[in-house]
């Protein structure tokens, strides 16, 4: 059944924004995203990209095998998919011998989404 919008749910679906203490300065309002926030956004357009980063809920650390296994995946299939994510910011990646390990980057997204939700909040 659709939910229908009301003026109190158009307000408490704004309410999870949250706002910034101050206005910007006119030379201080984004004018085009940053290529770091281009890569992220290109890395989540993939429903397949989408999944693997649920793989690492709860900070989970992964190498490119075991991603291929639980997402089902050829292993240079996942090699290019973990590529892509750690190129948009959402992992960060270490080496344990020969093996790498792969691990999601909070701080980074985190960043990254501030920097999104900044420009959507001065251009929508």
């Amino acid at each position: 059944m659709p939910v229908e919008v009301t003026p109190e749910r158009e307000q408490e679906a704004g309410s999870c924004c949250v706002e910034p203490a101050e206005q910007p300065s006119a030379d201080q309002i984004p004018v085009e995203l940053s290529p770091a926030v281009h890569a992220f956004l290109k890395a989540l357009a993939s429903s397949t990209r989408q999944r693997i980063m649920l793989l690492f809920a709860r900070g989970a650390e992964l190498s490119v095998g075991q991603v291929a296994d639980l997402a089902g995946l050829a292993q240079p299939r996942a090699s290019v998919y973990l590529a892509e994510l750690k190129r948009g910011g959402m992992l960060t990646s270490r080496k344990d011998g020969k093996v790498v390990l792969y691990r999601g980057d909070r701080a980074t997204t985190a960043h990254l989404l501030n920097e999104l939700q900044t420009y959507l909040r001065y251009c929508c």
